[in-house]
């Protein structure tokens, strides 16, 4: 789902961990004391969520909330820009949740920040996506349960690239040309994000290559990953690329808009998108970026986490059981009826009827076979030593054999800090 719309703020990206924040006090400014459970004694639990785009989202979840009768579960819906900061900092406090929906992160797990759910997850753990299940698990344990997974691919508007005589890419050499077709004057043929940082992942994988290999170490520094970083660069100053947009990838506005041809944004937009352009668009997976590589999605997602830290452990445990594991009739509302997303529950997914035709259909298709999830190693300054690549070789045109040689010595710090 998308959060909201601010064009300084990346949906995926900043929305991640940095960890070794200060505390910065509470936030009992954000959100609202409401969603407590209908008429339930004893327990108070503390949920946080961060500010979702679609409409009806808040209001879904406090329903969620409120017809669990063995909790008084509050909502905190954060509308600031900077939700991880504020949540990281509140999780140093007296104040901190005992529950909140974040992404895996192996900081979260070995700082003993996150509560191990093995136990609830365990029963029905053949119904989850495995990719979900490897994501969230260290040394054997279950830490979070996905609620939602997002697919995020390019979409492109059909009557433009029939205009323009144009096939739908499946490289990125194709899309670099597609890209230069279907500039006008009043239209990108392309837009990625103000920051190019959307794509960062699936350029990886699109070359062939992954963050990390089986055992920890580098695995994303490759002759395919420097040729794609030459591309972008070159694509990055072609003048075919939306740059300073109104809003961020994860928002469709300028696709809506017709301020381009292809957007690179998430499934949560489908219906959106639907509204404004009726059957005038598609969908295609980020292409392969040398002949070695292939097609790549990335998925993102949202889980829900226990605070280890919290008086209620046990008490919040039952709670994300009952409505992340037992509750389907809420865990397909959540996923469909608010933008589309995956559920990760494979039975869900099957069943789930709004996803069953169309490009939503297509969105899932590409999901299975594409599909890459979040590697629960690579953590936040790793992410952010990759972005330095992108912001150093493909805007500042850097080489980018030198651009990587910077990133291999955050990572690998990183790496001996976490792993030895």
């Amino acid at each position: 789902m998308s959060a909201l719309s601010n064009s300084t703020w990346d949906r995926r990206n900043v929305l991640r961990a940095a960890m070794g924040l200060a505390a910065a006090g509470g936030l009992a400014a954000c959100g609202g004391n409401n969603g407590r459970g209908g008429g339930a004694s004893g327990v108070n639990l503390t949920q946080y969520f961060h500010a979702y785009g679609e409409q009806g989202t808040e209001q879904a979840i406090k329903r969620y909330a409120k017809a669990y009768d063995k909790a008084n579960v509050t909502t905190q819906w954060i509308t600031s820009a900077d939700f991880e900061s504020k949540l990281f900092a509140t999780l140093l406090t007296d104040k901190a949740p005992d529950l909140f929906e974040f992404h895996p992160q192996i900081q979260l797990v070995r700082s003993g920040q996150v509560a191990d759910v093995t136990d609830i997850v365990e029963p029905v753990k053949s119904d989850f996506n495995p990719a979900d299940i490897t994501s969230h698990t260290v040394d054997g344990k279950i830490y979070g349960v996905r609620m939602i997974d997002d697919p995020q691919f390019f979409f492109y508007r059909k009557s433009m690239l029939e205009q323009a005589k144009v096939e739908v890419p499946t490289t990125l050499d194709e899309l670099m040309e597609a890209a230069a077709k279907l500039t006008t004057g009043k239209v990108k043929g392309l837009y990625m994000g103000n920051d190019l940082h959307s794509v960062n992942d699936t350029l990886i994988w699109s070359a062939g290559a992954q963050h990390l290999d089986a055992k920890n170490e580098i695995a994303y520094h490759t002759d395919g990953v420097i040729e794609g970083l030459k591309k972008m660069r070159k694509l990055f100053t072609s003048g075919d690329l939306l740059l300073g947009a109104p809003t961020e990838s994860w928002d469709p506005s300028s696709f809506t808009q017709g301020l381009c041809a292809i957007q690179f944004c998430g499934m949560w937009a489908m219906p959106a998108i639907q509204e404004a352009l009726g059957d005038d668009w598609g969908v295609f997976p980020f292409p392969k970026t040398v002949d070695s590589g292939k097609q790549s999605v990335y998925n993102g997602g949202w889980s829900m986490f226990v605070n280890a830290k919290s008086k209620n452990v046990d008490a919040a445990k039952e709670y994300v059981k009952w409505l992340w594991i037992d509750q389907k009739k809420y865990q397909e509302d959540w996923a469909t009826s608010y933008g589309f997303h995956i559920p990760p529950r494979t039975s869900l997914a099957q069943s789930a009827t709004k996803l069953k035709s169309g490009n939503a259909a297509e969105g899932v298709r590409l999901f299975n076979e594409f599909g890459h999830f979040d590697n629960i190693g690579w953590t936040q300054a790793m992410r952010t030593a990759f972005e330095d690549v992108f912001a150093n070789s493909v805007r500042k045109n850097m080489d980018p054999e030198a651009a990587l040689d910077k990133c291999d010595t955050v990572v690998n710090r990183e790496l001996k800090k976490l792993f030895g």
